[in-house]
């Protein structure tokens, strides 16, 4: 039986809040560095050949502009669902050994199911989820869509992910990410996903 929907979720572009271990969470809108242009260019000369019906991006630049060469004769849509998780009052700030061992501290908590935690002023898993889970119907009742690009965030993307594959989200660790990384999923039949490629990078080795 033929998928309903191919699926293509990727994570953005490099920052330099990335390449300088700044955090950036929900608050801070940076833009790609060079390296970030670079593997957008690569993404797009290796899956420019798929006719995108769509392309969703969340509300910060860095996800935009990693697809940008899509949405200039794609249709697009942002959305706030997809945004990233706030990190609270550890937005703009270098990761340095305290904030390192409160994000352990954090990270671990929701793998032992803690799951309301957060940060000060930030978003918790069970948060995002929540958010998230308000954008699911775009995809599972616009069929006539049947290529859908979604560029979004590291840890979103690890939450959205176990939305879609109806996974507890103390699993959401398992999906590894990096910088324009892609998953591939397919909706089925029944309105369910199932994972096709993970945290796939081989197009960035494309010169």
């Amino acid at each position: 039986m033929s998928p309903m929907k191919s699926i293509y979720i990727i994570r953005h572009g490099q920052t330099d809040y990335n390449l300088r271990g700044i955090v950036q969470g929900s608050g801070v809108n940076a833009p790609l560095n060079e390296r970030g242009q670079q593997q957008a260019q690569a993404f797009y000369r290796h899956f420019k050949s798929v006719p995108f019906d769509k392309v969703y991006t969340s509300k910060l630049m860095r996800t935009y502009q990693s697809v940008q060469p899509f949405i200039d004769y794609t249709p697009h849509e942002a959305y706030e669902e997809l945004n990233e998780i706030s990190w609270g009052d550890h937005e703009g700030k270098n990761v340095n050994y305290y904030d390192q061992s409160v994000f352990s501290a954090l990270t671990s908590s929701w793998k032992r199911g803690e799951l309301d935690r957060a940060l000060s002023n930030g978003e918790s898993p069970n948060e995002v989820a929540a958010r998230q889970r308000r954008f699911v119907p775009v995809l599972q009742e616009r069929l006539e869509e049947k290529n859908v690009l979604i560029c979004m965030h590291g840890r979103a993307m690890r939450v959205f992910l176990c939305v879609l594959l109806g996974l507890p989200l103390v699993e959401m660790d398992q999906f590894e990410h990096s910088n324009l990384c892609l998953y591939q999923l397919e909706m089925t039949q029944s309105r369910g996903f199932k994972v096709l490629k993970s945290n796939y990078t081989a197009h960035l080795e494309d010169r």
